[in-house]
């Protein structure tokens, strides 16, 4: 049976007015994500990546065409907290400890004292994190600071989540050991997740859906469907079909740029 669409895109345009004249952002974009996917959005800098996530997320307003989130304008899905963000820096407040920093958009939601404890409790052994509540931002790794990030997006448990390049600063062995994780939490929490990267082997190892996007102005070159399984070890790596997938990606990249 089919899942029911989270995502819906259709000839969407979005252009920048600037004191240079017009940039065109996006172009005659159409996409569908649907419940459960884990679609990740790679091309080259400035091809629209961000700007898309920020239009489902309602941060960004199109200029044409349409854009739905769970049936909703992405206003209307923000306001029923239907996302979590992740940005590309972590962005935890110094001054609050980890906890507090979680905490904190589950105050502003007016969330009771107990929910909060017991939602921030949960996030962060979903992250790998539990025993860190009482410490600080300064006192974890770049790598701990963004699965602290990551907790805090989703501890008002929303459907879908977005990140916007969230492992991009952070060393290999890192970002391995956090596609993993990352992987593992989306298998417990059947989140739909959009995830924007520059990593071709990122893409692969963590996508159920890769969209291909063309340098500015951003339009969709092509959207693969992977074949490989739920449950990837990181030596899936190393695979044929991994490997295929890979090369058709860096095709659509290239493919991208020559029709510039």
């Amino acid at each position: 049976m089919s899942q029911p669409t989270t995502i819906h895109a259709q000839r969407l345009n979005l252009t920048f007015e600037t004191n240079d004249g017009p940039v065109h952002a996006l172009q005659d974009v159409n996409l569908e994500i649907k419940k459960g996917d884990f679609v990740s959005f790679i091309g080259p800098s400035g091809c629209g990546k961000t700007t898309f996530l920020r239009c489902m997320a309602g941060l960004e307003t199109p200029t044409s065409g349409e854009i739905t989130v769970n049936g909703m304008t992405p206003e209307e899905a923000r306001r029923a907290r239907a996302y979590g963000y992740v940005f590309q820096a972590a962005g935890l407040y110094p001054w609050r400890t980890i906890g507090g920093n979680i905490r904190l958009p589950l105050e502003i939601m007016g969330f009771d004292k107990a929910d909060q404890a017991e939602r921030v409790k949960r996030v962060l052994e979903l992250v790998d994190l539990a025993g860190f509540e009482k410490k600080f931002p300064w006192q974890l790794s770049g790598g701990m600071q963004q699965r602290a990030s990551i907790a805090r997006a989703l501890a008002f448990d929303a459907d879908i989540l977005l990140m916007d390049e969230p492992f991009g600063a952070l060393d290999e062995i890192v970002r391995d050991h956090l596609n993993e994780q990352l992987l593992q939490l989306w298998a417990r929490t059947e989140k739909t997740i959009g995830f924007v990267t520059h990593s071709i082997p990122e893409a692969v190892y963590l996508s159920t859906k890769i969209v291909v996007m063309s340098p500015r102005p951003g339009r969709i070159t092509d959207v693969i469907e992977s074949p490989l399984p739920k449950d990837r070890p990181l030596d899936i790596r190393d695979t044929p079909e991994f490997i295929e997938i890979a090369h058709r990606v860096r095709d659509g990249l290239r493919a991208g740029h020559a029709d510039v």
